[in-house]
């Protein structure tokens, strides 16, 4: 019996069994109940880093059968439609025959799922981003920006490690300032390395990395978290 073969029929049969007894967060006594996808969708909307199916499945208290699902109609119905003989949300609704390509897609990224824009309206948002954001950086972000710099690639749990301090709204900052981008997933956790991009090259006047100072002597409380200087 395959996977897939498998997973269906464990969706039919909850599907087609009594309700659960047990109050989840789509099942709140006395509340409308919460369509699965929509669910996910509100999840993902927020999440800065990768969600595996696990995770969702914790999230939701549900089969990780009915949310690979799910997540397979969120996925169709942002490219215009959705698979056939599916329905497209817990209520059954059918699916429709066509629909809009959204502009942003479900992608499967280091084991989990989170939602990009679609490469072609790169140049667009990144032209709309620069044209709206001040030229001028936080302390911040000048301190996370040197982090990743001298110890690219790295995670954003490891950048907020050295810094001592949560660093999502800096790295989402100068994600959109196109300093910096995803260049890599760790192979063991599944989380997002991060590196320079040439724009933050252009802004230094310099051709590369390597021109860079050496780091240690800008250092006034040791070199924690920089052992080794860039080389």
């Amino acid at each position: 019996m395959t996977t897939e073969t498998s997973d269906a029929r464990e969706t039919a049969a909850v599907g087609e069994g009594p309700e659960v007894s047990v109050s989840t967060p789509l099942d709140v006594p006395g509340q409308p109940r919460l369509d699965l996808d929509r669910a996910l969708e509100a999840i993902l909307f927020i999440a800065d880093e990768p969600q595996s199916l696990v995770h969702l499945a914790a999230a939701v208290q549900r089969p990780l059968a009915e949310v690979r699902a799910a997540i397979a109609r969120l996925r169709a119905d942002y490219d215009g439609g959705a698979p056939s003989g599916e329905p497209r949300t817990d209520a059954g609704e059918a699916a429709p025959a066509g629909g809009i390509r959204r502009a942003f897609e479900l992608r499967e990224v280091g084991g989990g799922w989170r939602f990009y824009a679609r490469a072609e309206y790169d140049r667009l948002i990144t032209d709309v981003v620069t044209a709206q954001t001040s030229t001028r950086l936080s302390q911040a972000a000048l301190e996370t920006l040197a982090v990743i710099a001298y110890k690219q690639p790295i995670s954003r749990s490891s950048i907020a490690s050295i810094r001592a301090v949560n660093v999502d709204s800096v790295v989402r900052t100068l994600l959109g300032r196109g300093l910096i981008t995803e260049v890599d997933t760790d192979e063991e956790t599944g989380a997002i390395l991060y590196g320079t991009t040439d724009v933050l090259l252009t802004n230094l006047g310099v051709s590369s990395l390597d021109e860079l100072p050496p780091i240690s002597p800008l250092l006034d409380g040791g070199q924690e978290g920089f052992e080794r200087d860039h080389a």
